[in-house]
């Protein structure tokens, strides 16, 4: 991988594309309030949680219904326009911006539960669903949604990226459990793809390719997703060390001896100080383990106690149990915000987050080896990681009016990720590739498998409206 590759996109790539006069009439005629041009509201639908910074959509059309987002794009298309799908902006690698122009269509209005079918274990909702609102709608029946990437992100936003998170390890991903999807195609037809059955052999797996595209080649308007029962017992403990190399060295023992922990996240010493601050915590600032486990209770005390044991081995110390909902809950919150406890911490400040995974026994050899280019470099940064399933997260602190702090971030993310790639990892676990990591797909999946990514784009989206500059270029 050579160096210009990782730093193409230390500002996006600006192409924008005339938008009509006649299309914003379109629009305000089919959707009346319902269709914004105002700048404040463009503004807040033209940015995301990256670093980037791009000019906003032109319009926001405000979608209600699966027919609202096929007659916007339907529109769109006409006037060959880029459409970008929003959520709720929890996004961290430039796939909102407008890098080409075009309209927005913020599908946080649809937001309800179809229905439920707790015996088959499923739920179909609308796109604007967010996962919190699912958890508190579904939790009458004894079941729950475990995908968790930290942003009550909307359940359309984590299919589009193939989101994960902390509860990945024992419940996978977005990818695994995504049964089904309605969705708006490039020429404003809806289609189906999937079914409730837990398995099926007919034709093309058009969910999996949607799920993970980006907004690139449709506006996803329905998705159903697997439910799990609730525990019958869940404990959460934290668990200190003298070394970050300890607490990854516990991690891929525990993994490898096959205890089924539901979480596992490592935190560095930096991290467990802004969170401290932030939330008003006394946690020993050293590196940290917090963990969950799920099941019966005596398997939960079972799986407790054994890493208990290994942890003691490799010198963790200070266990803490959290057994009561409210203890866990002060936990996991903590861990959630420490993304914001780090911005915080530098008033002004915005954060490059990596986000690479590799095999979990080459974990250390990647971790250990960021963590002393990171110290080295004199620029301020945070560590988290899902570590039971290899993925973890620098967050690069930097001054965003001062260029080379910049520099020195996506220097170190480009040799973290060229370290990832040599260990057979990926360049990105679960926040998609967006703006920021269109170099590294290259060097990841090589020319042929992107080449056969723009035949699929161009099949599909042949006036590439959908999403346009973002995952690769045409």
């Amino acid at each position: 991988m050579n160096a210009p590759a990782a730093l193409t996109h230390l500002v996006p790539e600006i192409n924008l594309r005339n938008i009509p006069d006649a299309l914003i009439e379109a629009l305000k005629a089919r959707f009346g309030a319902n269709c914004s041009t105002a700048l404040v509201v463009r503004e807040q639908h033209g940015r995301d949680e990256s670093s980037f910074q791009a000019p906003p959509p032109a319009a926001v059309v405000f979608a209600e219904s699966t027919q609202d987002v096929a007659d916007a794009v339907k529109l769109a298309s006409q006037y060959d326009t880029p459409v970008i799908p929003f959520g709720v902006g929890t996004s961290l690698e430039g796939h909102l911006l407008a890098v080409q122009g075009g309209i927005s269509i913020d599908v946080g209005r649809m937001n309800k539960v179809l229905s439920i079918n707790p015996e088959d274990l499923t739920v179909t909702v609308q796109p604007g669903v967010t996962r919190k609102q699912l958890n508190e709608e579904v939790k009458s029946t004894g079941l729950f949604f475990p995908i968790d990437p930290g942003a009550d992100a909307t359940l359309g936003g984590m299919a589009a990226t193939r989101a994960s998170g902390t509860n990945a390890v024992r419940y996978g991903t977005m990818r695994e459990n995504t049964l089904g999807l309605e969705v708006v195609t490039a020429g404003g037809d809806v289609i189906r793809t999937g079914t409730r059955a837990k398995k099926s052999s007919a034709g093309y797996d058009l969910t999996r390719l949607m799920v993970g595209s980006e907004g690139t080649l449709g506006v996803i308007t329905e998705v159903t997703v697997r439910l799990y029962p609730l525990p019958e017992a869940i404990s959460a403990a934290i668990c200190s060390f003298p070394s970050i190399e300890a607490a990854v060295r516990t991690t891929i023992q525990v993994i490898q001896l096959g205890v089924p922990i539901a979480r596992v996240e490592l935190i560095d010493h930096n991290t467990v100080r802004m969170v401290n601050v932030h939330s008003k915590l006394g946690l020993r600032e050293e590196p940290m383990l917090l963990m969950e486990f799920h099941g019966s209770p005596t398997g939960v005390k079972e799986q407790a106690e054994l890493v208990q044991e290994i942890a003691a081995e490799h010198g963790g110390n200070a266990f803490e149990w959290a057994t009561t909902p409210e203890e866990r809950t002060r936990l996991w919150t903590a861990r959630h915000n420490a993304y914001f406890a780090a911005i915080q911490s530098k008033p002004g400040c915005r954060a490059i987050s990596t986000d690479t995974c590799v095999p979990i026994s080459r974990l250390a050899d990647c971790l250990l080896d960021s963590v002393k280019e990171a110290d080295a470099s004199g620029l301020p940064y945070f560590l988290v990681g899902h570590v039971g399933d290899g993925n973890f997260h620098f967050g690069y602190l930097l001054d965003p009016d001062k260029p080379e702090e910049r520099e020195i971030a996506e220097n170190l993310n480009h040799q973290l990720v060229a370290r990832a790639l040599s260990l057979e990892g990926t360049c990105t676990g679960e926040h998609g590739v967006g703006l920021h990591k269109m170099g590294f797909l290259v060097t990841e999946a090589g020319a042929g498998a992107v080449d056969m990514m723009r035949t699929i784009k161009r099949a599909l989206d042949p006036k590439n409206i959908m999403n346009p500059g973002k995952i690769f270029s045409l």
